[in-house]
């Protein structure tokens, strides 16, 4: 019995060791389970321009470094690729989101300038007829003088000859004759004035008194004893300072609802805490193609004269509002390309995909979507250019406006009556009654409110009707409408 066990455990361990043989042959053959870099490559790409794909390995052409290959990703969505990230990821991040809500766009816009002289209340003295400069009165530019204030006395030879002839016509009291005579002075250039007093008095006025014009300030003044005068030549300019003008730059993007009358509040750093109302009084018709700016003209009242041209102002426009609710996103959310618009839409399960939107126009940090977007969707407000970082790489291509999604369908809105027990910060505790469409009894409950103006005017004790909409945060209020006391 001895021999035969013997032979027999030795046949069995010569049948083992074959069969393991066998299967460590087969596992040779098949070889080791495929690594990364034997697995089929998308494409290659340089880290620091992801968008640049390349269709076979290298060094790349714009950094000193090889290309990177980048694989598919098996747990990818293909029918609809967006990127994912799980909410403690998120949190690392700081990724933010906001919803996309309806409301009104109130726009203000400040501008900056410098003051200048109206250039409509401007008036020229000039020479009407030659002569010479007897005697000037101290004037000097800058000064601000009052009308028919004294400018110089010229000696007219020429006018005085007229005189000789109109005074002679006079005394022969013929009154076709003095009628030509006087046109005659007017044509001459001869002030009325002057006319007057030479019949009134009898003698030839040979020296003549240069008078302002006009109230303001002497901008020129070429008037000097003894020089000589030519007609025609300019003696003096004044500008008027009764008002002044900011003329003021606005983005073109901006400039709709501007319009001409609006009234304005001007700011100067020379009158802290003043406000100067004014008015918008022109849109020029040309734009700085550089800045891509329109021009402003605005007419600030000076009736004291503190306004000085050259001073600086700011100015507050408000442009005239949308009648009309719209779509408004922070600004902040908004990656602008310089080609198009783009936000990360997010969706269920922390995905994330770029979609194309159209801007309107945009104050406040609030900006109006015209298309690409709906109501209720939720965009991300910050840590977006990570995720369209990485959305670049994953090669996920923004979905345009005309690939908009259909407007999700909003969960029902249930409304109760309540009364307000605590108002913090962005919340509402409320002591409401039943909610009949959630079969929700009455009880006291804190609620956040989607909208903080909702709570603008609200009191303890105050009784309202609200209405919430049930989100992943919870049940949010959405809808406030204050209730009449009981007597």
């Amino acid at each position: 019995m001895r021999p035969m066990s013997i032979g027999l455990i030795a046949t069995l361990a010569l049948a083992i060791g074959g069969g393991a043989g066998y299967w460590l042959a087969q596992q040779a053959q098949s070889g080791p389970a495929p690594t990364p870099e034997q697995r089929k490559a998308l494409y290659w790409y340089d880290p620091m321009y992801p968008q640049q794909h390349f269709s076979e390995p290298g060094k790349s052409p714009f950094m000193d470094m090889p290309l990177v290959a980048k694989y598919a990703d098996g747990t990818q969505d293909q029918a609809e690729p967006a990127v994912q990230i799980t909410t403690g990821i998120q949190q690392n991040l700081g990724v933010r989101l906001t919803t996309v809500a309806q409301g009104r766009l109130e726009r203000t816009l400040q501008v900056s300038g410098v003051l200048a002289f109206d250039e409509r209340d401007f008036s020229v003295l000039q020479a009407r007829t030659a002569g010479f400069v007897d005697r000037t009165y101290g004037r000097a530019t800058g000064d601000i003088v009052a009308k028919g204030a004294p400018l110089a006395d010229v000696l007219t030879p020429e006018w005085s000859g007229l005189q000789e002839e109109y005074l002679a016509v006079r005394r022969l009291g013929d009154g076709e004759l003095q009628a030509a005579a006087r046109q005659r002075l007017l044509l001459a250039g001869m002030p009325a004035e002057l006319i007057e007093r030479v019949a009134r008095i009898g003698k030839v006025q040979n020296l003549v008194t240069l008078l302002a014009p006009s109230a303001g300030v002497i901008q020129t003044l070429d008037l000097r004893p003894g020089m000589s005068v030519v007609p025609g030549a300019t003696l003096a300019r004044i500008n008027g300072v009764a008002n002044v003008w900011l003329e003021a730059a606005v983005p073109e993007a901006q400039a709709q609802g501007l319009h001409e009358g609006q009234a304005v509040q001007a700011h100067l750093p020379a009158y802290p805490g003043e406000a100067v109302p004014g008015k918008l009084t022109a849109l020029l018709a040309d734009a700085n193609p550089q800045s891509r700016t329109l021009r402003l003209r605005i007419e600030l009242p000076n009736p004291d004269g503190r306004l000085r041209p050259g001073m600086s102002a700011q100015v507050v426009l408000h442009p005239a509002g949308q009648t009309d609710t719209t779509l408004l996103v922070p600004a902040e959310a908004v990656i602008r390309t310089g080609k198009r618009d783009l936000v990360m839409l997010a969706e269920d399960q922390g995905r994330f995909r770029p979609v194309e939107v159209v801007l309107g126009q945009e104050s406040g940090g609030q900006v109006a979507v015209l298309q690409g977007l709906h109501s209720g969707q939720r965009v991300v407000t910050s840590g977006q250019f990570l995720i369209d970082s990485e959305a670049s790489l994953k090669g996920i291509e923004a979905m345009t406006t005309q690939e908009s999604p259909p407007a999700p369908a909003l969960p029902a809105l249930h409304e109760a009556d309540g009364r307000i027990v605590q108002i913090e910060g962005n919340q509402l505790t409320i002591a409401h009654g039943p909610f009949l469409t959630l079969g929700m009894p009455g009880m006291t409950m804190t609620f956040p409110v989607s909208d903080p103006t909702l709570i603008v005017g609200l009191k303890l004790g105050q009784r309202i009707r609200f209405g919430v909409r049930e989100r992943d945060e919870g049940m949010v209020i959405e809808q406030i409408n204050a209730l009449e006391s009981q007597p």
